[in-house]
C-alpha cells in the first residue's frame, strides 16, 4: 500500500481488502472449491501474521501502561490536580456505562429476542458448545466490589506483571507516580528520566509496528471471514442485531451528544480521528492490544494533552468498558429470556449494577466478558454453561462490543481534557520536540 495515504486510509484499505477476499474464499469453498486450500491458507499465513502483529502489540503493553501511567502523573506534577482529574474519570466511567447498559436493556426489552426462542433450538446450541462453555465458566471472576479493591493491590508487583493482571500493576505505578511528584530529588529525577527513556523507546517501537497495521488488519479480517463468511450470524440473528443495535445507538448516539457537549469536539473530527484505532479494535477484539495505536491516534490525531491522555488511556484500557458492560447486560437477559425467566425491574437494576463492577475487572482481551456473565447467570439461578448459547455469533459481536469499549476511551479522555485545564502544565522540552518531529 502507497506510503502517501494517512495510515488511518490504508488501514480502512486493508479492512475491505481482507473481509472481501475472506468472504470470496469462504464462498468459492462453498461452491465446490478445495476447503483444505483456503483452510491452508489461513492457518499458515493469515491467521498466523495476524496473530504475530498481536503479539507485538501486546508485548508493549505492559512496559506502555507502566511508563506513560508514571510519566502522565509526574508530568501533571500537583497531587490535587491529579485528584481532580481522576475523580472526574471515574464519575464519566460510572454515569456513561450506566447510560450504555441502560441502551441494551431497552433494546433487549423491546425486541425481545429470546422469548419464545425454540427450546430445540436452546438445546442443540447448548450442546454444541458445552466443551468451550465448561471452560468459560470454570474461570470465575469476583464480583465483589470489596474483593476487586483488595485485588487493586498487589502483594508482588512483578508476579502481578508475569499474570497479566493489568489492574493491580496500574496501581503500582499510580503509587509510584504520586511518590515522584511527593519526593522531588535528584535521584528520584533520574529514576523519573529513566522511566521517561523507557517510555520513549517503547512509542519508538510502537511506532514501528503500527506501519504494518494495515497487513495486519488484512490478515486477521480474512482469516475471520474466510473461516465463518456470513454464517456467523444465522442461528442467533435476531439476538445478534439487537446487540449491533444497542451498540450503534451507544456509538453514533450517546458518545457524539457526550464528546460535542462536554468535550467541546465536533463528532465528525472525533470519529476521523479516531479512525485508526477503532478499526484495529474491531480487527483484534483486544482494547489492551490496541491501547497504543489508541494513544498515538489520542495524542497526534485529537491533539489531547499526552498527561491526560496518557493517564486516561491506560487505566480505561482495563477499566472502562462500555460496550463489554452494555453487552453483558443484554445477554444475560436475554438468555434469561431463553430460559423464561422474567426479570423484575429490582432484579434488572441488580444486573445493571453487576455489569458496572464486571465490566471494570473485565480482562481487554477477546472474550473477556464471558465469564462475567456467567458469574451473573449463576446470582439469576441460571445455569452459567447457559453462556454457550450464544458462543456461535460471540466472535463478531466482540469486535464490535471491543469497539465500542475504544470509542469509549478516546471519548472519556476528550472530556476529562477539557474539563482538565487547571490540572495540565505547559508540555516539557521533550514533548515540543517530538511533537515537532512526529
Amino acid at each position: 500500500m502507497s506510503a502517501r495515504l494517512p495510515l488511518h486510509t490504508r488501514v480502512l484499505i486493508g479492512f475491505i481488502v481482507g473481509s472481501v477476499g475472506g468472504a470470496l474464499a469462504f464462498w468459492w469453498t462453498r461452491h465446490g472449491g478445495d476447503a483444505s486450500v483456503v483452510n491452508g491458507f489461513v492457518d499458515t499465513i493469515a491467521h498466523p501474521a495476524g496473530m504475530l502483529f498481536l503479539k507485538f502489540l501486546k508485548m508493549l503493553v505492559l512496559p506502555l501502561m507502566f511508563s506513560a501511567l508514571i510519566v502522565g502523573i509526574t508530568e501533571i506534577g500537583d497531587i490535587a490536580s491529579l485528584g481532580r482529574v481522576g475523580l472526574r474519570m471515574l464519575l464519566y466511567i460510572v454515569v456513561v456505562t450506566s447510560i450504555a447498559i441502560v441502551v441494551g436493556l431497552v433494546v433487549i426489552n423491546l425486541i425481545q429476542p429470546g422469548v419464545g426462542f425454540d427450546q430445540a433450538t436452546r438445546d442443540a446450541l447448548l450442546a454444541a458448545h458445552s466443551a468451550d462453555a465448561q471452560a468459560i465458566t470454570a474461570t470465575k471472576p469476583s464480583l465483589s466490589g470489596v474483593k476487586i479493591i483488595l485485588g487493586l493491590v498487589p502483594d508482588n508487583p512483578i508476579k502481578a506483571a508475569a499474570d497479566g493482571d493489568f489492574l493491580a500493576v496500574m496501581f503500582f505505578a499510580v503509587m509510584l507516580g504520586i511518590a515522584l511528584v511527593l519526593k522531588p530529588t535528584p535521584a528520584t529525577a533520574a529514576f523519573k528520566a529513566t522511566v521517561q527513556g523507557l517510555l520513549d523507546l517503547v512509542m519508538k517501537l510502537m511506532e514501528l509496528i503500527i506501519k504494518l497495521t494495515p497487513y495486519a488488519v488484512a490478515a486477521l479480517m480474512f482469516s475471520l471471514t474466510a473461516r465463518f463468511g456470513t454464517d456467523i450470524l444465522e442461528k442467533l440473528g435476531l439476538y445478534a442485531l439487537c446487540v449491533i443495535l444497542a451498540i450503534a445507538i451507544h456509538m453514533f448516539v450517546v458518545l457524539p451528544l457526550w464528546v460535542r457537549t462536554f468535550g467541546g469536539m465536533s463528532p465528525l473530527k472525533f470519529f476521523k480521528g479516531s479512525e485508526e484505532a477503532i478499526l484495529l479494535a474491531f480487527s483484534t477484539a483486544s482494547s489492551t492490544g490496541t491501547l497504543p495505536t489508541t494513544l498515538k491516534v489520542a495524542e497526534q490525531n485529537l491533539k489531547l494533552p499526552p498527561q491526560i491522555a496518557r493517564f486516561v488511556l491506560t487505566i480505561g484500557a482495563s477499566a472502562n468498558h462500555h460496550g463489554t458492560a452494555l453487552f453483558e447486560g443484554l445477554t444475560t437477559l436475554f438468555i434469561a429470556q431463553c430460559f423464561g425467566l422474567d426479570l423484575s425491574i429490582s432484579q434488572q437494576l441488580m444486573v445493571v449494577g453487576l455489569c458496572i463492577v464486571g465490566s471494570i475487572g473485565t480482562a481487554g482481551v477477546p472474550a473477556g466478558s464471558l465469564p462475567v456473565i456467567a458469574v451473573i447467570l449463576g446470582y439469576l439461578n441460571l445455569p452459567p454453561e447457559a453462556i454457550g448459547i450464544i458462543l456461535g455469533v460471540d466472535r463478531f459481536l466482540d469486535m464490535c462490543r471491543t469497539s465500542l469499549n475504544v470509542t469509549g476511551d478516546l471519548a472519556t479522555a476528550v472530556v476529562v481534557s477539557r474539563h482538565s485545564g487547571d490540572a495540565i502544565p505547559p508540555p516539557p522540552d521533550h514533548e515540543r520536540t517530538m511533537a515537532r518531529e512526529g
